[in-house]
Formats: structure tokens, sequence, C-alpha cells
């Protein structure tokens, strides 16, 4: 399961990402060369293919899901696995904006509220949550989501109160849907690439000892 620590420092990636990408526009994919055009289009992968996909990020494909938002982008960086085999990612706007997206297998807060939690929310503050439909709104200080159950699967959307609304929360979450081949084609990385295969190299720690990082004068820049 992702940690929160390790989650606050991919969210703090994203918003250095997100921030150096104000005033650009993001790059539109390239169309699908047409009749005549002597490129043929490349063949969309086969399902053996999109399965090899899902099981190099230790998810499925049925747990992978995506959703639309005027203004965000999915920061392919961010996609993963949540749990033992679910899925997330996180889609950023201008000025840093983050909107995050988990799927886990699991069960809706409920009336008490127990154990719920807002995913861009680390302060300790009081927990508050409401129905609001078929779904479940929960909030803190810092950070808001909203989640729904689908089948064994709770699919839930939240950010930083600061980046988005309320109603905003809620149209990300209608929108919010199981990836279909084509959109699995696009989000899921190739075999090989899938992030977190590979261990995160890190130039501060120690070759012995317990590898806590290097505090010494100078090594923090």
């Amino acid at each position: 399961m992702t940690s929160p620590s390790s989650r606050r420092l991919l969210l703090a990636a994203l918003t250095v990402l997100a921030l150096a990408s104000c005033g650009t526009t993001p790059s539109e994919s390239v169309p699908a060369a047409g009749p005549g055009s002597g490129s043929p289009a490349s063949p969309p992968p086969s399902g053996a293919e999109l399965e090899a996909r899902a099981a190099a990020l230790q998810t499925r494909t049925e747990h992978v899901y995506v959703t639309r938002l005027d203004g965000f982008t999915l920061a392919r960086q961010s996609v993963g696995v949540r749990g033992d085999d679910g899925f997330g990612s996180v889609y950023t706007g201008q000025g840093g904006r983050m909107l995050e997206l988990d799927v886990e297998r699991g069960e809706l807060p409920g009336p008490a509220c127990a154990g719920a939690t807002a995913p861009a929310a680390d302060d300790d503050g009081a927990v508050t949550c409401e129905r609001d439909g078929d779904a479940w709104y929960t909030a803190t200080a810092a950070g808001h989501s909203y989640a729904r159950a689908d089948g064994d699967l709770v699919v839930r959307v939240g950010g930083a109160r600061t980046d988005l609304d309320r109603a905003t929360l809620s149209d990300a979450l209608a929108a919010t849907h199981r990836a279909d081949d084509a959109e699995l084609a696009d989000v899921l990385p190739p075999v090989g690439e899938a992030s977190g295969q590979q261990p995160v190299e890190r130039g501060d720690l120690p070759p012995v000892g317990d590898g806590a990082p290097l505090n010494g004068a100078g090594t923090t820049g």
C-alpha cells in the first residue's frame, strides 16, 4: 500500500512539474494517419498486452479507471498501483492544482465515517463526511474527496480545498469510469517502463548503516 510519506513525495514532485509547465499548452496527441497518407496507424495493443502492462504495475485492467476534467491532464509518471492491486493516478492543472484518483478494494465510509480520510489531507484535524446520492463526501480542514462503490471497488477522487471546490470534485467523480481498451493503451506504460519496477537510487544514502540520509553540513545545499 502506498505510504503517506511516499504519496507526499509524489505529489510534491508533481507540483514542481505542474508549476514548471504553467503558461504552456500541453502537447496534443498525434492523430492516426488517414488513408493515403503513406503512414498506416499503429495497430492497437492486444488484450494480452494490456493485461501484461497492468500486471507490470501489479494491478488489473478492470481496476484501471480514468476521468476527465477541463483544464487537467493526466500526469503519466503518477500512474501506479494502490493497495494490493488497485490503481491510482494524478491529474494536474494550471497553477500546480492536482486531482488524485484512487481505486482500491474496500468499503465506503458509512454513517460513522470510520477510517475515512481525504486523499490530499495530511493534517490531524477532524474528518467529516456526508452522503450525497450514491457517493460519500469526506472532508478535513486541508483536503476533501468524493467516493462511490463500483462492485467490490471504491473509486475516489480528491484534492486540496485550495485546488478544487466540492462541485468540481463531484463533476470529476461523475466523469470517472473504467478505462476501455483505447484508454488502457494510452494510460498503461509499456512493460518495462512501469513506475515502481526499479528502485529509485538515492544519492544521499550512505552505503552502510541504517540507511539514514546524510545530514552533515553542506549536504542539503
